[in-house]
């Protein structure tokens, strides 16, 4: 099978070098999950989620490789002695440590909440040239629900705004994974040198050590990272990766499947690009007709895809090689005449 990939992709490298070398001088604008619609609800159907673990796959070597750490020293590795039994249970223990790791972070909408301005006392107005801050500490609250408010020097009294309470959660109930301030990776310029170095798993693992999955700066920081790998179709830096997942989600939520689509058949993995439309179809309630799964493709490509043209020259080369592959494996497995007399001999 790897013997007929390349030649598809060399077939489809001029059309996808025009396609991105034209869109990687723009300036990315955040994508928000802001609408009235939660995507949490469509997000946790078990359907939807199934097909999302289908698209991340699984590559052990991959989910157990080394991390980028920061001061966390690593461990030697320990070798074992194993009996059967003890394989298979250690075997077990390693998937079910993958299905953890590959948990893919939860896409809720994004919080925008309005700040509640609660007084205006005009004859506190200069006595301070600093902000108070009053934080209800009570134990088991959860941060978002916390009472915060905020005295400004003019003398008003409002509910504090998210930057001030993430700060006050951090200083009163400290969680060891965020730093008080967001780190300046997550800052315009430092984030684009770190996209274009394709440090993309590093900085949507940062994000969600950093932020809340609702929070405003995790999801201009994610949404920007997907639209740089959408662009520069770097999607094989995140598969078999958490983020794979939400990635996926994200671009059909925003109908922009087309290069996702085109990534998977050049693989191959015709099954695959089905479960991709069978995704967009859930969440946009679309039905696309056809009795396997290149049927469902192809209607995929006639009703809804942006870029027709190289999808139908993908397919079209995706027909002709696996019609090529199973001429050859009709080949291989039909023996010759003068095989034949030689047996009857």
């Amino acid at each position: 099978m790897a013997n007929f990939r390349q030649p598809l992709k060399i077939l489809l490298l001029r059309s996808r070098n025009n396609l991105i070398s034209s869109r990687r001088l723009l300036n990315y604008t955040p994508i928000y999950y802001d609408g009235t619609e939660d995507p949490a609800n469509i997000f946790l159907n078990k359907n939807v989620q199934n097909l999302l673990k289908s698209l991340t796959r699984v590559d052990y070597d991959k989910i157990f490789k080394r991390r980028k750490l920061g001061s966390k020293t690593l461990t030697d590795p320990e070798y074992k002695f194993m009996t059967d039994k003890e394989l298979q249970e250690a075997l077990a223990e390693a998937q079910h440590t993958a299905e953890e790791l590959l948990q893919i972070p939860p896409i809720v909408k994004v919080r925008i909440k309005e700040r509640t301005v609660l007084a205006e006392d005009p004859a506190l107005q200069g006595l301070e040239d600093c902000r108070f801050v009053f934080t209800d500490i009570t134990y088991g609250l959860k941060g978002t629900d916390r009472t915060i408010i905020v005295r400004e020097p003019d003398g008003t009294l409002q509910e504090a705004e998210n930057s001030v309470r993430h700060r006050m959660n951090q200083v009163y109930f400290p969680q060891e994974s965020k730093l008080l301030k967001a780190p300046r990776m997550f800052e315009s310029d430092y984030l684009e040198n770190l996209l274009n170095r394709r440090e993309y798993e590093y900085v949507l693992d940062r994000a969600c050590m950093q932020f809340e999955p609702d929070d405003l700066d995790y999801q201009r920081v994610v949404s920007i990272t997907y639209q740089h790998v959408n662009d520069s179709a770097s999607f094989e830096l995140l598969r078999s990766t958490r983020h794979f997942g939400a990635l996926s989600f994200f671009l059909v939520w925003n109908k922009n499947i087309d290069n996702l689509l085109l990534d998977i058949i050049e693989t191959l993995r015709i099954e695959e690009a089905r479960d991709l439309v069978q995704l967009y179809s859930l969440m946009h309630r679309i039905q696309f007709e056809g009795n396997t799964p290149l049927e469902v493709v192809q209607d995929y490509i006639k009703k809804a895809a942006n870029k027709k043209g190289a999808l139908e020259l993908a397919l079209q080369a995706y027909k002709e090689l696996e019609a090529k592959n199973r001429s050859l494996t009709r080949g291989i497995e039909r023996p010759s005449r003068k095989s034949l007399v030689l047996l009857t001999l």
